[in-house]
């Protein structure tokens, strides 16, 4: 009984960890006045720069357990996301745009943090993403080991050392953030 309430409760929190992108509302300075939305390098951490990547492991495509580690020698962009989390959803066709277009030079490594990894590969074929590679955390482990909301991008430089954390959704196929991947070349 114990393991089943644990298991509710982090769901429940797992769940409200979702950033939904909801802006705090502000007082208009006048009737049609806008606020913009946040650009990518407004939602960047950059606490843990320099930091080695975790040596967690997850499950690859194959079915086999892979860390990091296994992607040292290039950058790696490493995006944590759900099924069931909105503002993931909504930023996977870029992830898979920013793939295909760094080829080579950049690993996209998106780690699904479902606890029903059997949803993950029906998602990855209806999306029909290019480039993109279904690895799975059904342990949650990256999310919670590092205390991050998802969806939670983290930008590893070509020696495993962390350069910067974007939180919530971003547009990875854009001019701002190709700006901010520079930085981990």
């Amino acid at each position: 009984m114990r393991p089943a309430i644990t298991l509710l409760l982090l769901a429940a929190s797992l769940t409200g960890g979702c950033d939904r992108q909801s802006a705090p509302k502000q007082q208009a300075e006048g009737a049609n006045a806008a606020t913009p939305a946040p650009s990518a390098a407004d939602k960047l951490d950059r606490s843990h720069k320099g930091e080695a990547a975790p040596t967690i492991p997850f499950v690859d495509p194959k079915g086999k357990k892979v860390t990091l580690a296994d992607f040292r020698g290039k950058p790696v962009l490493l995006n944590l996301w759900a099924t069931w989390c909105a503002p993931c959803v909504k930023e996977m066709p870029t992830l898979d745009a920013l793939a295909v277009r760094e080829g080579d030079k950049l690993q996209v490594v998106t780690i699904s943090q479902d606890f029903a990894p059997e949803k993950v590969p029906p998602f990855f074929a209806a999306a029909k993403f290019k480039k993109l590679q279904p690895y799975i955390d059904s342990e949650v482990a990256f999310s919670t080991q590092m205390g991050v909301n998802l969806p939670t991008t983290i930008l590893y430089d070509s020696a495993g050392r962390e350069v910067w954390r974007a939180l919530g959704d971003t547009d990875w196929a854009g001019d701002a953030a190709a700006k901010l991947l520079a930085e981990a070349r």
